[in-house]
């Protein structure tokens, strides 16, 4: 018999057990993050070497039991069986249990070895539960459970190589026939309903069975239905049910009956705990960080520090980056000749990838700060006080988290969704984490408000322009509010899931946890979402620059250039007509870009939308913007100086380039009729459109990433650009018949 090298083994605990902070202690650095397919669970792999041998590991979401009611919770079940064909077999089951709380804990171990999977017990958190006084006989545990049961304390490494030592040798081993901890009656139950639900003339494994059993929801008959199961066995599994509830043992009851009866049993003289249990630290801070009041002054300066230092460290490392893509793009065009070569490198490929890598220093910086709060333990006190603020709106505090990331960007909000577990509020969050206003709406409102909301006072001392900034954000939450309720009531119905959250033991971060899960976050972000920028960003480029066959340019404003370039050549640099006619060949190579960009495929496209956009108040100018800024609405800014002569290298966090865009703004009329395009309505119209839209292909490829499927962020760019344009168009249209003192 050839000796075997390679083993899967898979992880699995309750969540705050240390069992993210073990898999990086036993993979290191070899491993990777997607998600399972056809779900938006994580799936999350690692390599591990030992004695020779080599073992991929699989870390299981964290769960309280292995009752599978979602597609999400059935991951880990049918991982653990080979249902999966995305997964190997799995040889051998690592059980994080925090020592601290075994009773808890020991609950999900009776159903792991229920599976009849070799399985080893890593006890971590035994410092966390001398602190409380308790005292564990591990020897006494081993042979209670008939598994090797290893003492760990994974942030600190130790025990590691001895739980390597156990999982290589359960791997190979074969594991013990177990005594079932339900009553005989419920067993014999099980064994007929696992013989009459047939697929193909194959029994299901024990396991699903005893879970069809257990399963009022009726959510696993409908998986194995839909599987191809007997049907016919409905009529069975009802009458069984009733047998037993007539025998004393109602389901789902008679299994915490008997996994907490087989728990105590095990427990017995093994744990001994103190006769009152000692305040800790942990529970001295907590009576102020979850007090009511208190607490949430802590939470609201935490997150103001949080989304202040984001902005303030990530600004000019993203300041560095923009240079750095800038310098690029200089050299290129110095190195080659003027052509759709040339355009094509600097503004499609260098500016696309630039346009992704812009964002990823608020990425780091952000992910840095929630990660040391989770690891920390702080993140779930916050979700405990945002709680009764959420459900509200149908979500839980685990929710506002991923929302208040929003406010900076979409991509890590949505990102950050994967602390919650349960699947509707998870994907809810998903739909409207992109309707708070984030970083890259800004410079929108910043020039339009600028321009054309007048410098004056409300109530005698509010800044109307500071108050149209505030209410564009207070409209983004406004409508997230209204569209998760809206979605919590109709796709996505269900109850809203009790808060059920353990508060962890306060902790220094772990400083290699921290760096871990920002480096896969990075990663993520620039692998998933940069590589469709960079083709979306040579699609627009591509609609930008052609056709490219102008005859004003070729028969009027390129022989001009001609002759104001020769004449440049004969005079030397520092003569103040030299400076006069490169002033002049600006201006008029801004010209050109203008009238190329208005006879390009954008441009048409813009001025073929104008009717739809007309009632908005929107000339083809601004409707060409707004469809360049789908890929990244930051673009439009850009796009417009195109438009208005200024060029596409404006950079609007200059108040000279503000003045400028905002004057040609002011000047610009309609074609046909010579009126002013802009006013106060059409403003607020556009501010109004950009806050509600989806114009962001990083944020849309993260929520597919996230979601696993291309359905969701279909119908969030649908249900989006619907709210904008209806937004845009009630804001127009109500404010045009304003007074003319208020619609400008």
């Amino acid at each position: 018999m050839t000796e075997r090298s390679k083993f899967t083994v898979a992880l699995i605990g309750n969540p705050n057990t240390g069992k993210s902070t073990l898999f990086t202690a036993l993979a290191g650095v070899r491993q990777r993050v997607g998600n399972y397919p056809g779900v938006t669970v994580e799936k999350k792999l690692g390599g591990m070497h030992f004695e020779g041998r080599q073992f991929q590991l699989i870390d299981l979401p964290g769960t309280y039991s292995l009752a599978p009611r979602s597609p999400d919770e059935m991951v880990a079940v049918d991982v653990l069986l080979h249902r999966r064909d995305d997964t190997s077999r799995v040889d051998a089951v690592l059980s994080i249990v925090d020592a601290s709380n075994l009773e808890r804990n020991l609950y999900l171990v009776s159903q792991v070895l229920e599976l009849g999977l070799p399985t080893v017990v890593a006890l971590n958190m035994t410092d966390i539960a001398r602190v409380r006084g308790l005292s564990i006989d591990i020897e006494r545990l081993r042979e209670r459970l008939g598994i090797p049961v290893i003492e760990v304390q994974a942030n600190r490494r130790i025990g590691v190589n001895e739980l390597k030592r156990a999982l290589a040798d359960a791997a190979e081993s074969t594991p013990a026939q177990r005594r079932s901890p339900f009553p005989e009656a419920f067993q014999n139950e099980t064994s007929q309903l696992q013989a009459a639900w047939k697929n193909g003339g194959a029994e299901l494994p024990r396991y699903l069975a005893e879970r069809l059993l257990l399963d009022t929801s009726g959510y696993l008959q409908q998986v194995l239905s839909s599987e191809g199961q007997n049907g016919d066995s409905t009529a069975k599994l009802a009458a069984a049910r009733q047998r037993l509830a007539a025998a004393g043992l109602p389901v789902p009851a008679v299994e915490a009956q008997a996994r907490y009866g087989w728990v105590a049993d095990v427990l017995s003289g093994v744990v001994a705990r103190p006769a009152q249990r000692p305040v800790s630290s942990s529970d001295r801070l907590d009576k102020f960080l979850t007090h009511k009041l208190w607490g949430s002054i802590v939470f609201a300066i935490l997150m103001l520090i949080v989304f202040s230092s984001v902005f303030i460290f990530a600004d000019p490392v993203m300041g560095l980056i923009d240079g750095w893509i800038g310098s690029l793009g200089e050299v290129v065009t110095s190195l080659m000749p003027e052509g759709p070569l040339q355009s094509l490198l600097v503004d499609g490929v260098i500016g696309g990838v630039g346009s992704v890598l812009i964002f990823l220093p608020q990425i780091v910086f952000l992910f840095f700060f929630l990660a040391v709060l989770e690891d920390c333990g702080y993140m779930a006190r916050a979700a405990y006080l945002m709680d009764k603020l959420m459900v509200r709106v149908g979500l839980s505090g685990k929710s506002f988290i991923p929302l208040l990331s929003s406010f900076a960007c979409a991509i890590p909000g949505v990102m950050a969704t994967r602390v919650i577990e349960n699947r509707r509020d998870r994907l809810t969050t998903i739909l409207v984490a992109p309707l708070m206003s984030c970083s890259a709406r800004l410079p929108v409102y910043a020039i339009l408000i600028g321009a054309f909301i007048p410098a004056t006072t409300v109530l005698g001392f509010l800044p109307l322009q500071g108050v149209t900034l505030f209410a564009m954000y207070i409209q983004g939450m406004l409508v997230a509010a209204i569209v998760a309720l809206v979605l919590k009531r109709t796709l996505l119905r269900g109850p809203t899931p009790p808060f059920v959250m353990e508060l962890p033991t306060y902790k220094w971060p772990s400083v290699r946890n921290v760096l871990q899960r920002i480096g896969e976050r990075a990663w993520s972000f620039i692998y998933r979402a940069g590589t469709l920028i960079f083709a979306v960003s040579v699609l627009i480029w591509a609609a930008t620059y052609y056709p490219r066959n102008s005859l004003e340019v070729s028969e009027t404003l390129a022989p001009r250039r001609d002759a104001l370039a020769a004449e440049l050549e004969t005079l030397p640099e520092d003569s103040p007509r030299h400076a006069e006619l490169n002033e002049q060949l600006g201006d008029l190579d801004n010209e050109i870009a203008a009238v190329y960009q208005r006879d390009s495929y954008l441009g048409r496209a813009g001025q073929w939308i104008e009717p739809a956009v007309r009632p908005l108040g929107w000339d083809w100018r601004i409707g060409c913007a707004a469809i360049a800024s789908f890929p990244a609405r930051e673009v439009v800014m850009g796009v417009l100086g195109v438009i208005y002569n200024l060029g596409g290298d404006l950079d609007v966090g200059e108040a000279s380039d503000q003045d400028r865009l905002g004057s040609r703004m002011k000047a610009a009329v309609w074609d046909d009729t010579g009126e002013p395009v802009y006013n106060i309505p059409v403003a607020l119209s556009i501010m109004v459109f950009f806050a509600l839209c989806a114009q962001c292909a990083a944020t849309l490829v993260v929520i597919s990433r996230e979601t696993n499927s291309w359905r969701w962020p279909i119908f969030t760019f649908v249900y989006m650009t619907s709210l904008a344009y209806i937004g845009a168009l009630l804001t127009y249209q109500i404010g045009m018949r304003l007074p003319a003192w208020i619609s400008g």
